[in-house]
């Protein structure tokens, strides 16, 4: 079982996207104030119980928490915020994200094992 590294700084998001030079970085973008947030929480908690890919880094950021992250985020991987949303980065680009409904243990699964 892997676990999620909270991001909860922008060095923090600076020094995950670098390292994902070396190891891919799945970001998931979560907000505590929504169900259907709540619902790709359980999503990538159950992808994350079963067999995730061991060789990837997984990163938790709070949008609400942590909105000037989650904006970094946003601006830095060109990718429209979301809530929820996963995105995989390798080398700092973002290769794969998905949100809202169509992040699910599978979609996840399959985004990782194509990648």
């Amino acid at each position: 079982m892997s676990d999620m590294m909270r991001i909860q700084t922008i060095q923090e998001l600076q020094t995950a996207l670098a390292d994902s030079s070396r190891q891919p970085l799945l970001l998931f973008k979560h907000s505590t104030r929504c169900s259907i947030s709540a619902k790709a929480y359980e999503a990538v908690e159950a992808y994350l119980q079963e067999e995730p890919r061991e060789d990837v880094t997984y990163g938790l950021i709070q949008v609400i928490q942590s909105r000037d992250v989650s904006n970094e985020a946003a601006d830095r991987l060109e990718v429209r915020h979301e809530s929820p949303q996963a995105i995989l980065v390798k080398d700092g680009v973002a290769v794969w994200h998905t949100s809202h409904s169509k992040l699910t243990k599978s979609a996840l699964g399959e985004a990782l094992n194509s990648h």
